[in-house]
């Protein structure tokens, strides 16, 4: 039995999960901010699913881009019916703006790391071709064909 098989992976259940939370509930397929507790709403509806298994699709949900876009603007949650429950704080809105402002920097600095090292990469590409050009220029006049 090879490793992948061996072990419990929950990233590809809890991502059908979530997929399904999608299609079932606009709430969840509209990106609305969702309601404190969603959770235990959840499990009223569907008591088959691990508490694991939801946790982690309801993290992956909460922390996808769309989620804290629409949480950084909202005034209200949601409940599972699409009816309002309670009002987003500012704690809430800041928490996602500055969540969604660490991530697009980690991701500015990836690109610009990324970047440099393409760059020291072509410069050292290219020093080698110099420097082999150098040596066929060196061999060639030193070369006893002459």
């Amino acid at each position: 039995m090879t490793t992948n098989d061996s072990t419990p992976s929950t990233a590809p259940n809890a991502r059908t999960l979530l997929k399904d939370l999608q299609d079932t509930f606009p709430v969840f397929g509209e990106f609305q901010p969702l309601a404190i507790g969603i959770d235990k709403q959840l499990f009223a509806q569907r008591p088959d699913v691990s508490r694991k298994m939801l946790r982690t699709a309801l993290g992956i949900h909460t922390n996808s881009l769309r989620y804290l876009k629409a949480m950084e603007k909202a005034t209200a949650r949601f409940n599972l019916d699409g009816t309002q429950a309670d009002a987003v704080t500012d704690e809430h809105r800041s928490h996602a703006a500055t969540t969604l402002k660490e991530r697009f920097k980690k991701n500015a600095e990836a690109r610009k790391a990324q970047r440099q090292a393409e760059e020291a990469q072509r410069k050292a590409e290219e020093a080698e071709r110099q420097r082999a050009d150098k040596l066929n220029q060196l061999a060639a006049k030193f070369s006893r064909k002459n």
